[in-house]
């Protein structure tokens, strides 16, 4: 697999309203996300999903978002001022090699991976950190893009996902995705 990072300009086109046809962020999320939750997620880019995961977690709720990119961050946090939901982000640099979520361990409900597993240099220790961080019994959502991922290589990233304390609960069909829901065992 590619480990490449998307390039922060390219937030532009990936946040841009007319992708709602592709990936709806309501659609996808409220199945996984309620009022009160903690949520993590990591490569939120300039928050195309980030904001509706903050709308869905409300006034009780966090969402961490972690990037390694400081543009991607700060358009994230204007978006989030801009929209009033900024109170209910956490967005933190990391330095690439880890999530730094050593403060949430146990204590998150849901992890949305969407199309950033791929580019990180260890699916390994990314289901690590995840799995360390998730309540028992959490979900994660895994979304890679199937025209940078292939099947046999997805197979590999759900074979290191079980490695590290998750189960495949479902198989949900997201466009131009390999896809997988994950429960924390």
């Amino acid at each position: 697999m590619s480990h490449r990072v998307c390039p922060w300009w390219l937030g532009y086109f990936l946040a841009n309203p007319i992708r709602r046809l592709v990936h709806d962020p309501p659609a996808l999320l409220r199945p996984f996300v309620s009022e009160g939750m903690t949520v993590v997620e990591p490569g939120p880019g300039m928050g195309y999903f980030t904001l509706e995961l903050a709308r869905l977690v409300g006034r009780s709720g966090k969402v961490v978002a972690m990037d390694i990119q400081p543009k991607m961050l700060a358009k994230l946090r204007h978006r989030a001022r801009k929209t009033g939901l900024l109170d209910r982000i956490d967005a933190r640099r990391v330095p690439g090699d880890g999530m730094g979520l050593d403060d949430l361990k146990g204590q998150v409900d849901f992890v949305l991976a969407f199309a950033v597993v791929h580019e990180m240099p260890g699916a390994g220790r990314f289901f690590a950190e995840a799995s360390a961080a998730l309540k028992p019994g959490g979900r994660l959502l895994l979304a890679e893009p199937s025209f940078e991922v292939s099947e046999r290589e997805f197979a590999v990233t759900l074979h290191l996902a079980g490695q590290n304390g998750f189960r495949v609960e479902s198989r949900p069909a997201i466009r131009w995705s390999r896809s997988a829901v994950l429960v924390k065992i």
